[in-house]
């Protein structure tokens, strides 16, 4: 059983030195903050707005949701051991934090996926949409994605059972992930290797391979299009979700699970942070900042409660 020998397991973090961590908490305290102003924003206003009701804002719903998650998982966490001395870690604590978020960031991969076969179908089927990306579709597809989640965080979770740490309980990172604990076993971690490359290989992989054939027909589709404007237009619907692929593919999948487990380095320990901390945050910028449409719903839900308060005044 994992932690045979030791009880509590102590994290590293990122610094011994006391105005560094207060800086840090300052920093991560008010990204924590924006993370959850700016997804549960996104929630509230997709499902506020009439117009934002669509399978691409379903899934953009969902995405928020699952950054939601992933973000609380770890920071909280991470906020107060930046006052700690001593960054300890109880074993159902660190159970749960590599249980909950395999679960959500393998979730979030399939989202991402689903989102790339929704643009598929938009601009490379534009007749068949309605028909194919149905309420019902749609919610099979959220649901096969936190469904592949779980099954990754159940797999993380049944490998972690096969660990034990008898020479050492330093976690070289700020959270407990499933990559440095093999890396600190003192007994066999073959069938734990083979778990993970198993879950990068069948899950991650896949998720990846339907985003690269979407993308594979979509982009020939769109510079078959004749008028700029039409190309502008299907470009702008792609940009926001290939930035967030390219961030949280290229931290989290080449960094974090496509290397060998090993003592984590300065290097991974910014791409943890990336993926875990900051791509939460960033994805509701992403996807409002150059979106017409949910600049159209904020401006609409403004005007809207506008009107309210004058009535209000009115029948004053």
């Amino acid at each position: 059983m994992v932690l045979k020998c030791l009880s509590t397991p102590f994290l590293v973090g990122f610094t011994e030195e006391p105005v560094t961590q207060g800086n840090l908490f300052l920093l991560f305290l008010l990204t924590y903050l924006v993370t959850i102003v700016g997804n549960l924003g996104i929630i509230i206003l997709i499902r506020a707005s009439p117009h934002l009701h669509s399978p691409m804002y379903y899934f953009l719903g969902n995405l928020a949701f699952v950054d939601l998650c992933s973000s609380t998982i770890i920071t909280p966490k991470m906020l107060v051991d930046l006052m700690l001395e001593k960054k300890s870690i109880a074993y159902a604590g660190c159970v749960a934090q590599v249980f909950l978020f395999d679960v959500f960031g393998m979730t979030e991969y399939y989202l991402l996926a689903s989102m790339a076969y929704d643009r598929y179908v938009a601009i490379c089927h534009p007749l068949l949409y309605p028909l194919v990306m149905s309420p019902k579709c749609c919610f099979q597809l959220v649901t096969g994605s936190y469904l592949m989640g779980l099954t990754n965080g159940v797999g993380q979770t049944i490998s972690m059972s096969t660990l034990s740490f008898c020479s050492s309980s330093t976690i070289n990172l700020f959270f407990c992930d499933i990559s440095p604990l093999i890396s600190l076993s003192t007994f066999d971690t073959t069938l734990s290797h083979i778990i993970l490359t198993t879950a990068a290989s069948l899950l991650g992989v896949s998720s990846s391979l339907v985003v690269l054939l979407s993308y594979v027909a979509i982009i020939p589709t769109i510079l078959s299009i004749n008028s700029a404007e039409g190309k502008r237009k299907a470009f702008s619907t792609c940009t926001s979700h290939l930035t967030t692929v390219s961030i949280f593919y290229g931290s989290s999948s080449f960094f974090m699970y496509l290397q060998p487990p090993s003592s984590y380095r300065s290097l991974d320990k910014v791409a943890s942070i990336f993926y875990a901390v900051l791509i939460p945050m960033l994805n509701p910028f992403i996807y409002s900042l150059r979106n017409k449409e949910v600049k159209e719903a904020l401006h609409e839900l403004g005007m809207n409660k506008h009107k309210r308060k004058r009535m209000y005044f009115i029948d004053k």
